[in-house]
């Protein structure tokens, strides 16, 4: 019996290992990628950044969601679930806020004559990247909360929506990932998922549906967004998209 409750806490304790470092790694690629034009500006003043003032409240909203996750982690971790439901509530109002910026801002960069800062590819066919991981990321946090009484489902479908919006930090990397164009931060960003469903096969002995559904839905959506570009039905939706702006 006693062997038994120490595999369960040695069990819950590795669960609670594995999203508390994944929720940290998330951080630091988002770091690494936006140090230069965000995090640490005023010490890389040449670097070339968005200068409108709306994404400096862009990045500081969404900085903020993933260092609400490493704490909700953190706060399952010590036991502190009773913190952990009262934060979800500011999650979910910061996950609206973040769709309305990261749209907001995806069309304003579209608009722009130079385009999306330090991406060379056209920025109408470029904004059904920022604006699709906007759509899998809403989604995500969505079911997430309408699975908030399944844990198991709930952690996964949190973990996929932070993962689906990593690709912007990936292509800022100081590393020059940006030359080898979105194929290049997808494949980085899907190792996210390879780690979760490692961890599913050495926790459960097999897949979680939500890493298998959610996990081909991401990475199914990457292609498609690709071959969806340079259409003329997304360009035409493009253009009446920036249009709104005025």
């Amino acid at each position: 019996m006693k062997s038994t409750v120490r595999t369960r806490r040695a069990a819950w304790s590795s669960e609670r290992r594995f999203y508390t470092g994944m929720a940290i790694a998330m951080f630091l690629t988002v770091y690494f990628g936006f140090a230069q034009s965000f995090f640490l500006r005023p010490w890389f003043p040449d670097v070339r950044a968005a200068h409108e003032p709306i994404f400096y409240l862009h990045g500081a909203v969404f900085a903020a969601w993933y260092i609400l996750l490493i704490a909700q982690a953190s706060l399952v971790a010590v036991g502190r679930s009773d913190v952990h439901v009262r934060l979800g509530r500011i999650g979910a109002g910061l996950a609206v806020l973040m769709i309305l910026l990261g749209t907001l801002g995806a069309l304003i960069a579209a608009r722009r004559p130079t385009g999306f800062v330090g991406i060379p590819i056209p920025p109408l066919q470029f904004l059904v990247i920022p604006l699709g991981d906007m759509l899998i990321f809403g989604t995500f946090v969505g079911l997430a909360i309408a699975r908030r009484h399944d844990p198991q489902s709930h952690k996964r479908l949190m973990l996929i929506a932070s993962i689906a919006m990593l690709g912007a930090a990936i292509a800022r990397w100081p590393i020059g990932i940006k030359a080898y164009g979105p194929p290049a931060f997808f494949g980085i960003l899907d190792l996210f998922l390879v780690a979760l469903a490692l961890w599913d096969i050495a926790s459960r002995r097999r897949l979680h549906p939500v890493t298998i559904w959610g996990g081909l839905l991401l990475v199914a959506s990457q292609p498609l967004r690709l071959m969806l570009s340079g259409t003329a039905a997304w360009l035409s939706f493009a253009r009446w998209a920036v249009g709104l702006l005025g």
